[in-house]
């Protein structure tokens, strides 16, 4: 894990993302209609406001009392985001914590992370082409000490329920994505600097569709 120290330096270099929007003129029905998996992206950079509302449908705040876009058993949220920048709008290039509580961006790692990343997972183009790529991780143990053994099973809902999300949202935005969960782990933790209790469970590439 990052250091207090290395915490503190790494928020300050970050960036607040422009304040999600509650309503625009996709209906949910008319976003599941449309949710297809895109593998193939045109290079066009992503609006820094798409980003972040497509990090707020993963895991943004909706309410006072902290509770977020996706349910998790027992109000726990075992998730973190990860995105790697490639090709967005006023956002230099590199890897980025999601910190839902400031719907802010922390640099973890600066440069273009998503030849990197394709490589760690298995070849995959998608990745490497999207403009920018979510990593949904799961630290398993924030769930695990409420729920033992049947807590990573509620883990795993809670990052089909964020993915979903994603994808909706996406849609909402004109925009194509795809979950892909072949990719070695150690390596997607290596390239997007995750702490030692955290892992990665799927990756999202995001881009306009071709």
């Amino acid at each position: 894990m990052v250091s207090r120290r290395e915490t503190v330096a790494v928020k300050e270099s970050g960036g607040r993302a422009p304040q999600p929007r509650r309503s625009g003129p996709w209906s949910v029905e008319g976003a599941l209609a449309e949710r297809r998996s895109v593998r193939e992206y045109t290079g066009e950079a992503l609006a820094r406001a798409d980003l972040g509302q497509l990090l707020w449908a993963a895991q943004g705040i909706t309410g006072a009392e902290g509770l977020r876009t996706a349910p998790s058993a027992g109000a726990l949220y075992p998730l973190e985001v990860y995105v790697a920048v490639g090709a967005v709008e006023d956002l230099p290039s590199g890897v980025y914590r999601y910190e839902p509580g400031r719907h802010a961006l922390a640099l973890v790692a600066a440069g273009d992370r998503r030849a990197e990343l394709a490589r760690a997972a298995l070849g995959q183009e998608c990745i490497a082409e999207g403009a920018a790529v979510i990593a949904l991780a799961a630290v398993y143990r924030r769930t695990t000490g409420k729920y033992g053994e049947r807590g990573i099973r509620y883990v795993h809902m809670e990052v089909g329920h964020a993915a979903q999300n994603v994808y909706l949202q996406a849609v909402a935005l004109g925009l194509g994505a795809v979950v892909v969960g072949a990719f070695e782990d150690r390596d997607v933790k290596k390239v997007m600097h995750m702490g030692s209790h955290e892992e990665p469970v799927c990756l999202m590439p995001v881009g306009r569709a071709r």
